[in-house]
């Protein structure tokens, strides 16, 4: 074993994958080639102790033939001692007991010794969980296209174990099978029809079944058909029946698979404004038509319609597409609440008249308009309209004894009966006992005094006290019982606000002086430290009138202080400096503009620098009087030409002209006619002419102390390129010419400030131009 044990690493290898095949590692009381483990239940319920054993058969393994192995076990990966003995037949076996599994599942391994180091050899597989929980709330609906039964249910609590779900049904004429099984661990399964018994009780449960046990849930006992969802119908018509009445007709279809159904259907309506919907129960289904009546004049509604079975305990269809319909106008109803306002001026009076909008239950549609008279509507007599207009105010004048007038409402089918509003004077006493105390943040409850004569109603105004003045039309509201003595104000009422209130007795034949208090709906305070003599009031609303009241209070009580007005300004310190930096910043950039525009010149030159037109030159207005180009017979399109060479020829015979850059050929290409023009003294034109794309007009201009001299010289261009030259010149200039080389030495006149001016050369560059201080004469 020794000898074995110091051999080579690959025979080591070999051995350990012997041991190690997977033949070796199966479920629990599998037999193995060297070593078999069992258990004693692979299933447990949680937290409870399991007991294995490891049996390893010496001469079946290979290596452990001779000795004794030790043998150990892993719970997943942590340690855990066995107790280990001889068993029969020369086996070693191990037995271990774990107290408590603690998880739901785990892999228990034996392993042996060997070389030194530990090898598995055999594996169980365990588990630990909890009987399955009850299944609860099953429901089932029946689907009338296929008449297939859909049940429904809640699941138990997880067992931490593989769980059969199966949905049980049993009738009467045949014992419990399986109807479905729910599939991908979904709480819901249909049962085909051929397992259902229409139109009789059947029973229908969900069992869970795992390794620990089985629950149920409670059976359900239906009628298949009492549990089917109906298609809902479909409205057909609406229309009022019989005409100018408060009555709607409505018809309506069910589907050719519902027909044969005894059904019981709902309608429900609303409109728009309705906080709910109506309902109208126990129509008959197979009726297909219904009356209803009740309905508001010129009001849109939207009526649905579902159905179910008779006497069911199953389910509605769903509502029906909704249908919409408007009931026909009726002209208004009722008397307006009004309240006026007079004042004699120029020998006529004044008449401030408001009212309110009629009740959506009067109005019998959508209002158009009111009309204020001076007399009620007789046979044949038209009186005299003094405002027609569709708000709740009018002002107009009449003659001073003028002592009532005429306000009705109309729509499109009619107009209202006139209410009488009578001008009273305003005459009495005013109310005594006046106070108004908050009823919520937008709501006020305003109590007074009883008048000591009777009173036929009460007329409330409350109007906001603001810097700014305003005036509220819709603040006032008319209380008919003349008998009480408090009232609610809703309308117009905000938080933090003060409100002069004003309340109006209205008696048979006068209107009492009104009587007048201030109110707020809620007010701030603050607790100030009393040794502080300042306080500062955060979160007020600009350009808004405010009163402030300071109480002083002890222990032995308080006692109200000053009280200031102030008003709020449209911004606060820290806007207005925010305000006037970000204006001083648009005028500096306005500046900076500006001068912009008047240096426009200036700032283009100083970014955009100008570059000069050579078409500008008047060296572009000069044509030779006649040119002679070389021709090149049988070219049909031209070649571009690369310049090598410029040499200065000198025209007088036996005089050879030197040459800056490359020498010439040894056979001299023959030079064309040049054109020259003297314009001053010290100044030649060239016209050579040359290549495809000649150097045209090329101006040598330079100054001599000995006065000007006539010379001419000549450029010579020879091309590199071995393309013939164009006979027609190109009207593109040659770009970024180089002159290479020194000006010659036989010169005889000298050029103070020699200067080389190509026009049509753009980017030309002379190298060496300092040096053409002398020009060979021609």
């Amino acid at each position: 074993m020794a000898r074995r044990g110091a051999g080579s690493p690959l025979l080591l290898q070999l051995s350990l994958l012997l041991l190690l095949s997977p033949s070796g590692t199966q479920q629990s009381g599998a037999e193995l080639d060297c070593a078999s483990v069992a258990v004693g239940a692979p299933v447990v319920p949680m937290g409870s102790a399991v007991t294995a054993s490891c049996t390893i058969r010496r001469e079946r393994c290979r290596g452990l033939e001779d000795g004794q192995p030790l043998i150990s076990w892993l719970l997943d990966s942590e340690p855990m001692a066995g107790r280990q003995r001889r068993g029969v037949g020369g086996t070693e076996v191990s037995e271990l007991r774990v107290p408590q599994l603690n998880r739901p599942q785990a892999k228990l391994w034996c392993c042996v010794e060997w070389n030194g180091t530990k090898q598995r050899v055999g594996v169980a597989e365990i588990r630990a969980g909890y009987p399955p929980g009850k299944p609860s709330n099953l429901s089932c609906l029946l689907d009338l296209g296929d008449y297939g039964l859909t049940c429904r249910w809640q699941q138990g609590a997880d067992g931490h174990l593989p769980t059969n779900i199966m949905l049980k049904c049993a009738t009467s004429r045949s014992p419990a099978v399986t109807g479905c099984t729910p599939q991908n661990g979904h709480s819901q399964c249909t049962v085909p029809r051929r397992l259902l018994q229409l139109y009789r009780p059947m029973e229908l449960w969900v069992t869970a079944t795992n390794a620990l046990g089985t629950a149920e849930s409670e059976r359900l006992r239906i009628d298949p058909m009492d549990v089917a969802k109906l298609d809902p119908p479909t409205l057909q018509s609406i229309r009022s029946m019989p005409p100018q009445t408060d009555c709607v007709t409505l018809t309506w279809t069910m589907t050719p698979r519902n027909a044969h159904m005894e059904l019981r259907c709902e309608l429900r309506y609303r409109a728009p404004e309705d906080p709910s919907w109506g309902v109208l129960t126990g129509i008959a289904g197979h009726a297909g038509t219904v009356q209803h009546c009740k309905f508001l004049f010129g009001t849109l509604y939207h009526f649905q319609m579902r159905c179910r079975r008779d006497l069911a305990r199953g389910y509605w269809s769903e509502w029906s597409v909704s249908r919409n319909y408007t009931t026909h106008e009726k002209a208004p109803e009722g008397k307006l609440d009004a309240w006026w306002s007079t004042r004699t001026a120029a020998g006529r009076m004044e008449v401030q008249l408001r009212w309110k909008a009629p009740r959506r239950q009067e109005a019998n549609g959508r209002v158009l308009g009111y009309r204020v008279a001076l007399g009620s509507r007789r046979r044949g007599r038209e009186p005299q309209t003094v405002c027609n207009t569709n708000d709740t105010h009018c002002d107009f004048t009449v003659p001073v004894r003028t002592g009532r007038v005429y306000l009705s409402a109309y729509n499109a089918a009619g107009e209202s009966s006139a209410t009488e509003v009578i001008l009273l004077e305003r005459k009495g006493q005013p109310l005594a006992g006046l106070r108004a105390v908050p009823a919520g943040d937008r709501s006020l409850w305003v109590h007074w005094e009883a008048a000591p004569v009777p009173v036929v109603a009460y007329v409330l105004e409350w109007q906001p006290v603001s810097s700014e003045p305003r005036h509220c039309s819709a603040c006032w509201q008319l209380e008919r019982n003349g008998t009480t003595t408090t009232t609610l104000i809703r309308d117009s009422i905000e938080p933090f606000q003060q409100y002069n209130i004003s309340v109006y007795p209205l008696y048979k034949d006068a209107v009492g002086t009104p009587a007048y208090i201030a109110a707020y709906s809620k007010q701030k305070g603050a607790v100030v430290n009393s040794s502080l003599s300042s306080f500062t009031i955060q979160g007020l609303k600009p350009s808004t009138l405010y009163k402030v009241h300071i109480m002083a209070s002890t222990a032995g009580g308080s006692i109200n202080g000053t009280t200031l007005t102030l008003v709020t300004t449209m911004l606060d310190d820290t806007e207005i400096q925010f305000l006037f930096l970000t204006l001083g910043l648009v005028f500096v950039l306005l500046i900076i503009l500006l001068i912009c525009f008047q240096k426009n010149g200036r700032v283009k030159q100083q970014f955009w620098p100008s570059v000069p037109d050579p078409a500008n030159s008047s060296l572009g207005t000069w044509v030779p009087a006649e040119q002679e180009p070389l021709q090149a017979p049988g070219v049909k399109e031209p070649g571009l030409a690369t310049i090598s060479t410029v040499t200065v020829l000198d025209k007088a015979a036996g005089k050879q002209t030197p040459t800056w850059g490359k020498e010439p050929p040894a056979e001299p290409l023959a030079p064309p006619q040049p054109y020259m023009q003297q314009h001053r003294p010290g100044t030649l034109q060239a016209n050579s002419g040359l290549a495809a794309e000649p150097v045209q007009y090329v101006q040598v201009v330079g100054g001599s102390s000995q006065g000007p001299q006539h010379v001419a010289p000549c450029l010579y261009l020879r091309s590199s390129s071995t393309q013939p030259l164009l006979s027609d010149p190109s009207p593109e200039p040659y770009e970024n010419l180089w002159f290479r080389g020194a000006a010659p030495s036989c010169a005889r006149g000298s050029l103070e400030e020699p200067l080389l001016d190509f026009p049509l050369l753009r980017g030309l560059r002379v190298s060496g131009a300092e040096e053409l201080h002398d020009f060979q004469p021609c």
